[in-house]
């Protein structure tokens, strides 16, 4: 069987045509060094040079933005050097595609458009394709449930297949989650959808959530982060004034 070959560079202007046409404006990446943020030796992540627009010391022209970010994690809380060479997901220097909603767009935005560019215009099977929500956000259950159904699925099958999964707290604590994105101890956060990736049965390892987990046949290719909250001292959340769309995908 034929299969389509698409480059690195196509990828990359796919990514960014798609949410231009959606109104987001392309920011360029920044430099891999920050030269303004001295929590990090190295950029890590799409969102770096958005940090102070997120904590409301930076304003932009503009309330989408999209981008292909340079990223290097060899250090730090991403610290991904350990486990390169004994997964097949992960590297030290890699592109992170994101787009960003600042007070703009939220949940049904976000995900609807990232099921429309993975199956519509990348062409992914969506039988391929598998969702997790954080176990307390019934919004972005809705969201995904309508999208599949949208997609031809039932209700029953998506239970049945269990192409939803709902992840709670853990990581030993409460909002200590896979599906829980904190900045840092305090301050903006909120709970996250990542889009998994099923390579089939012939890979070892087994969907998010599972004992297995940790094995290559399932694979995050894309994590939507909702932040809606600021992170009180006390471990309380309030709302956030104008809640903002984080995603990466790598």
């Amino acid at each position: 069987m034929s299969q389509t070959v698409i480059s690195v560079a196509d990828i990359r202007k796919t990514f960014l045509d798609f949410f231009e046409s959606k109104g987001h404006t392309v920011v360029a990446s920044s430099p891999l060094v920050p030269g303004n943020d001295p929590t990090l030796m190295f950029t890590n992540s799409g969102m770096v040079q958005f940090k102070d627009v997120f904590l409301g010391s930076d304003k932009r022209s503009y309330v989408r933005a999209a981008s292909v970010q340079a990223c290097l994690r060899a250090g730090g809380k991403h610290n991904d050097l350990e486990n390169v060479g004994y997964t097949a997901r992960h590297h030290t220097f890699f592109e992170m595609l994101g787009n960003w909603s600042f007070g703009d767009y939220f949940k049904r935005e976000s995900l609807e458009w990232a099921w429309e560019l993975l199956t519509q215009v990348y062409k992914l099977p969506a039988d391929k394709l598998y969702a997790t929500v954080y176990m307390e956000d019934d919004e972005a259950y809705a969201i995904w449930e309508a999208i599949f159904v949208k997609a031809g699925w039932t209700p029953e099958r998506i239970v049945q297949e269990t192409r939803i999964i709902r992840i709670g707290d853990n990581k030993g604590g409460r909002y200590k989650s896979d599906n829980f994105w904190m900045m840092a101890d305090t301050g903006p956060c909120g709970p996250c959808s990542e889009i998994f990736y099923d390579h089939g049965a012939h890979i070892p390892g087994g969907p998010p959530g599972s004992p297995d987990e940790d094995g290559d046949r399932f694979i995050e290719i894309w994590n939507h982060v909702f932040m809606q909250f600021d992170m009180q001292p006390d471990g309380s959340l309030n709302k956030l004034p104008a809640p903002c769309v984080d995603t990466g995908m790598g």
